[in-house]
């Protein structure tokens, strides 16, 4: 096997706890896609293009609803804003990739997968293409795939909140943020990125909350003082924690 096939390989597996714990939302999205009047062909259109699970299903809660169509679009992007952060925290360290292989690796950027590059960085190792399209391409499959199976099986499964299922997600974030707990000034970050979004969740409403916790995590972060070569690696910290 290639130099290639094994980083393709290694990203795959280093996938596999994400789509577990990804799998009842990517369901419940198509259930609810098709309740709002979707055909099975379009939820699996809207996962195919969108790829993104929370935007995916703040877009269908507004569709439901019968907003005005900018209103949609103004929520996703709050939701997915901070994919900007991360997009500029990644982009050095693929900056030797070919143009094209960039813009292939930013539509698959995702939370883990922005998370798992910073740990690869952090062991002194470059982001290789082929190993994040394995972790990325079977995070993708996996979503697009789960999400057809919930438009057209969706009904017959119980309420995933009556069974934990919702909860599975978010103890995979929190994983996600513990693993960057030895960098400098996580605490505080983490605490205000926490604390200025449950304040935007309690005030503001959903989904604002998202991007309002990111910027106060990376607003704090700047403004606290650092030794150098620490203030690339707080900048990360409060994107993640977000």
């Amino acid at each position: 096997m290639s130099d290639r096939q094994t980083e393709f390989w290694q990203g795959a597996r280093l996938s596999v706890p994400v789509v577990v714990a990804s799998a009842p939302f990517a369901i419940l999205f198509g259930a609810l896609a098709v309740d709002n009047g979707f055909s099975v062909a379009e939820a699996t259109l809207m996962s195919a293009t969108i790829f993104g699970g929370a935007s995916q299903l703040v877009g269908i809660e507004l569709f439901g609803q019968h907003v005005a169509p900018w209103l949609i679009v103004l929520s996703i992007f709050a939701v997915n804003f901070r994919h900007v952060l991360y997009s500029a925290a990644i982009g050095p360290h693929i900056a030797h990739w070919p143009w094209v292989q960039q813009a292939i690796g930013y539509f698959f950027l995702t939370d883990p997968q922005y998370a798992e590059a910073e740990r690869i960085r952090e062991q002194g190792e470059k982001v290789g293409f082929a190993w994040y399209m394995g972790m990325a391409l079977t995070l993708y499959i996996c979503w697009v795939v789960e999400s057809c199976i919930g438009a057209l099986f969706g009904r017959l499964i119980p309420d995933p909140h009556a069974i934990g299922l919702d909860f599975l997600l978010p103890i995979y974030f929190l994983g996600l943020v513990m693993s960057f707990r030895k960098r400098p000034r996580w605490l505080p970050i983490v605490v205000a990125s926490a604390v200025a979004s449950m304040i935007a969740y309690k005030t503001v409403g959903s989904p604002w909350h998202v991007s309002i916790g990111a910027l106060a995590g990376v607003l704090f972060a700047a403004a606290m003082p650092v030794r150098p070569g620490e203030a690339a690696t707080v900048d990360e910290t409060a994107e993640v924690v977000s």
